[in-house]
């Protein structure tokens, strides 16, 4: 995969875009990774990129040139390579999830363009295929929100995470939140490992993950249950957590 970056601050990328999973990515050569400073494409003396808008009001908005330009520069540079999607940063834009992770994943080339200031002339996101939000908050730049998106994204590559298990396990993956998942020593300061996962039955262990997942999930996170559709034996669990539930309120 081939990820492009238009940021007025790209050192900010330089540590945590190259450590971890992101970074191993990077040394094995399954993401090319390049961040482009669309300052340098500012077509003013000064290379400013911001002026104050039409209308008046608080703030300075960026202007198009130098994006439009930074962009341009983007694709002839990746010409050989599908256009993909374009992600804008900005508050108003899609929340992302973890669908949204997946189906960047599956794109040959994506190029995220990161605002600053007060936000974008609005000409801007005529180059964007997607618009998309980190979340209901105001952060300084478009850059943190990237940078999450990226790494969401990253990992789901094919080889990246190693073990190809790992990711559709993941919280949100299925649509759930991830079971409970225990390591050595079976005997931790009196806590014990559940005895199902001890027992060497794959069939039970399959089983009380499923019913540990929609536990969770229903506790902590009910609002996810909704989009979700059962089989019968999801079904069954669901009974078996409220009634378990509600004979220890009962206790």
């Amino acid at each position: 995969m081939k990820i492009d970056i238009l940021s007025l601050f790209p050192d900010m990328f330089s540590g945590p875009m190259h450590e971890s999973i992101v970074g191993k990515a990077i040394e094995d050569k399954l993401l090319d990774m390049k961040v482009t400073n669309f300052r340098d494409y500012a077509s003013n003396k000064h290379n400013n990129v911001d002026d104050y808008p039409y209308g008046g009001g608080a703030g300075m908005l960026l202007q198009p040139q130098p994006i439009f330009d930074a962009m341009a520069a983007v694709e002839d540079e990746n010409r050989q390579l599908p256009k993909g999607r374009v992600i804008i940063l900005d508050p108003g834009g899609k929340p992302f999830n973890q669908k949204m992770a997946e189906d960047f994943a599956n794109e040959t080339h994506l190029t995220f363009i990161c605002g600053h200031y007060e936000g974008y002339d609005e000409r801007i996101k005529t180059l964007a295929t997607d618009e998309v939000s980190l979340g209901d908050y105001v952060l300084t730049g478009g850059e943190l929100a990237a940078m999450v998106m990226i790494d969401a994204t990253v990992r789901l590559l094919p080889g990246v995470l190693g073990n190809e298990e790992s990711a559709p396990g993941d919280s949100f993956s299925t649509g759930l939140l991830e079971y409970p998942q225990y390591s050595r020593p079976a005997d931790f300061r009196g806590m014990q490992v559940p005895e199902v996962l001890l027992s060497g039955n794959h069939q039970l262990i399959a089983k009380w993950r499923r019913k540990q997942a929609l536990k969770r999930t229903l506790q902590k996170r009910p609002d996810l249950l909704d989009k979700m559709e059962f089989d019968r034996k999801d079904h069954e669990l669901l009974e078996e957590i409220k009634l378990e539930s509600s004979d220890k309120n009962n206790d």
